[in-house]
C-alpha cells in the first residue's frame, strides 16, 4: 500500500492510500477557492450525569443529500471539483470540512456563564472522512477482500495518528449506512473521530471489565467469547482469528459483534493474519445482513477501541454492527424507555436473529 499526503485548498489534510499496483502518483491540486475554516466546537459536561456533550453549530450548513453528479466524495472531473482533487483513487482520507472536533478550536472560559457547575472546554480533537472507494454506486459489503484489508490498515493508520494529537483521548472509526440511519452522502464512506474525552459507553465498559477482572481474574470479553463459541446458538460466522455473534443481551433488532480471539487494545495492535481474517469474515457478515430482509440494510458499524491513555489493559477491541430496521419496512424507534431511561426493549431474541443470519 502506498501512502501519499497532500493539502486541500483551505489547508485541510488529505491522504491517499493506494493498493492498485499501477495507481498514478498523487499530485493533483485542489483548484477550489475555499476560505480557511474556523471550527468553533466545544464540549460541556452535564452536571447531572457527568457526561460530556459536544456542541458544533457550524455543522448546520454541511452538505445535505446532493445529487449523484454533485457528490463531494467522488473524484474531481473537469469543471466539477470535489473534496478529492484526483481523477480516481483507491482509499482517501481527509479532514472533515464541517468537523465535530478539530485542532484549531479557540480557548474558552472553563465554565458556562452563570453555571459554575457546568464545565466547558474547547472541542479539540479531529474528525476525518474515510472514502472506501471512488465508485459511488457500490457499498462496503461489495468491496473485494483486498480493498477491505486496505481499509483495515487505513483505520489502524488513522488510529495511531489521531492518538498522537494534542487533546485526543479516544479514537473512534465508524461507518453510517442508509438514510434511515441519517446518512446525507450516499458515497461509500466512514468517519474517524478523535474525541477530547473518553466516551460514556467506553467508560462504562471499562468499569464493568475492571469489576469482572477483580472478581474472576479474567477479562470479561474473553469469557463472553469463549461461552458464545462453545454454545454456538448465537454465532453467525467464524474465522481463524475472529468470531461474529449476536450478543446474548442484544439491544438492537439486528446486532452483531465481531471479536478477535486474542485480546488487543486497538486496531494498530492487530497482526497481518488477524487483519486478513477480519476482512474475509466481515464481508461474510455484511452479505448476510443485506440478505436478512432482501434489501440493503441500514446500519452503523462502530469500532470499540481502548482509550489513548487509560484502560488499555482492560479493553478488548471489537466491532459492533447494528441496525434500527426490525422488519423489511419497519424501524425500531428509540422512544420513551430507550431514549428517556436508557432501558432497551428488543422485539426479537438474539437467538432468533442469529439463526436467520446463519443462513447463507
Amino acid at each position: 500500500m502506498r501512502r501519499t499526503a497532500g493539502e486541500l485548498a483551505d489547508g485541510r489534510e488529505i491522504i491517499y492510500f493506494d493498493d492498485t499496483p499501477d495507481a498514478p502518483p498523487r499530485h493533483a491540486v485542489d483548484t477550489r477557492d475555499l476560505p480557511r475554516t474556523q471550527p468553533l466546537s466545544e464540549v460541556r459536561r452535564d452536571p447531572l450525569t457527568g457526561e460530556w456533550v459536544a456542541m458544533a453549530a457550524h455543522r448546520q450548513t454541511r452538505t445535505y443529500k446532493p445529487p449523484a453528479d454533485l457528490c463531494p466524495l467522488c473524484p474531481s472531473t473537469p469543471g466539477k471539483p470535489t473534496e478529492i482533487p484526483e481523477s480516481s483513487y483507491d482509499v482517501a482520507v481527509f479532514e472533515n470540512r464541517f468537523p465535530s472536533f478539530a485542532q484549531g478550536v479557540p480557548d474558552l472560559p472553563p465554565t458556562v456563564d452563570g453555571m459554575p457547575m457546568v464545565a466547558r472546554a474547547p472541542g479539540r480533537g479531529r474528525a476525518e472522512v474515510v472514502c472506501f472507494t471512488s465508485d459511488h454506486n457500490t457499498s462496503f459489503g461489495q468491496l473485494p477482500p483486498s480493498r477491505v484489508r486496505t481499509v483495515v490498515d487505513v483505520w489502524a493508520d488513522r488510529t495511531a495518528a489521531l492518538s498522537g494529537l494534542p487533546g485526543v483521548e479516544q479514537v473512534f472509526p465508524f461507518e453510517n449506512r442508509g438514510e434511515e440511519i441519517g446518512v446525507t452522502l450516499h458515497h461509500p464512506h466512514g468517519q474517524v473521530y478523535g474525541y477530547p474525552f473518553v466516551t460514556p459507553r467506553t467508560e462504562r465498559m471499562l468499569a464493568v471489565a475492571a469489576d469482572y477482572r477483580r472478581t474472576h481474574d479474567r477479562p470479561v470479553m474473553g469469557d463472553v467469547l469463549a461461552a458464545e463459541r462453545a454454545v454456538g446458538t448465537r454465532v453467525v460466522a467464524e474465522g481463524e482469528h475472529w468470531t461474529a455473534f449476536v450478543p446474548a443481551a442484544a439491544r438492537w433488532p439486528v446486532e452483531v459483534h465481531l471479536v478477535p480471539h486474542r485480546q488487543v487494545p486497538d486496531l494498530p495492535a492487530l497482526t497481518d493474519a488477524e487483519r486478513d481474517d477480519f476482512a474475509a469474515l466481515y464481508l461474510t457478515v455484511l452479505r448476510r445482513l443485506d440478505a436478512l430482509y432482501d434489501r440493503p440494510l441500514p446500519y452503523i458499524a462502530a469500532w470499540h477501541q481502548a482509550p489513548v491513555r487509560t484502560g488499555r489493559d482492560l479493553a478488548w477491541l471489537h466491532l459492533e454492527v447494528f441496525s434500527i430496521l426490525r422488519t423489511a419496512d419497519k424501524l425500531k424507534y428509540l422512544a420513551g424507555s430507550e431514549s428517556g431511561m436508557g432501558v432497551w426493549v428488543n422485539d426479537a431474541t438474539p437467538e432468533q436473529t442469529a439463526d436467520r443470519l446463519r443462513t447463507p
